[in-house]
């Protein structure tokens, strides 16, 4: 009977969260307020546990706010509302950590790279030699190049796990997938980042990007 009871109260929250979405995208201010409130606790408590701070998850659920209402349209029902939202907060909070003016230390070898000038790379310089933090900064920003070109996915699950430092269940919870599939997501990003640094370490020095190559005077 509790059984029975929860699948009807669960079919019945279901019919109003799909009626409010309906509302909402024929532009109800209040039937999409309504809608943010069932779920921005929730959506605070995920992007609390990316970012770790307090101000920095409260502007992520704003702008998860903003960006839900802007883009309602973009909700086809494939997947249910609570997990669309759940994708935007991610983004949001990943989004700010991007802008922080520092990195957590992350290793090439944790992109499956192996060779004796970076498997031991970290992406943090602890010297003052001038030379050893140019060449720090120059493998940071391949490896910020890489993630940033793997596809949204798997660049979510890469920052989530490995930048982040979440456990693979953790990472599965707030994707909203198995653990199983949060393993084959991160092994598959895992692969192209591995093929992307290969493909960055293979080029002429004169051919990377931002580099300002002068004769001398």
């Amino acid at each position: 009977m509790n059984f029975d009871n929860a699948s009807a109260a669960e079919r019945t929250h279901n019919v109003h969260e799909t009626a409010l979405v309906a509302a909402a995208k024929c532009g109800q201010r209040a039937a999409f307020d309504e809608l943010w409130q069932s779920h921005a606790k929730r959506i605070l408590g995920t992007t609390y546990r990316i970012t770790r701070n307090r101000a920095d998850a409260e502007d992520a659920l704003q702008d998860s706010l903003l960006n839900a209402f802007a883009h309602i349209q973009d909700f086809d029902g494939r997947s249910n509302f609570s997990s669309w939202l759940t994708r935007i907060a991610i983004n949001s909070a990943l989004m700010i950590l991007r802008k922080r003016p520092s990195v957590r230390e992350f290793s090439l070898d944790d992109a499956g790279i192996h060779d004796s000038s970076s498997a031991a790379a970290v992406l943090v310089d602890h010297t003052p030699d001038p030379e050893a933090s140019f060449a720090q900064r120059e493998r940071e920003q391949m490896l910020q190049d890489a993630i940033r070109a793997l596809r949204p996915a798997n660049r979510q699950a890469i920052e989530l796990q490995r930048l982040r430092e979440h456990s693979v269940m953790e990472t599965a919870q707030m994707l909203g997938l198995s653990v199983t599939a949060t393993k084959s997501r991160l092994h598959h990003a895992k692969a192209e980042l591995r093929k992307s640094l290969n493909r960055q370490k293979a080029r002429p020095a004169w051919a990377t990007d931002g580099a300002n190559f002068r004769p001398a005077a």
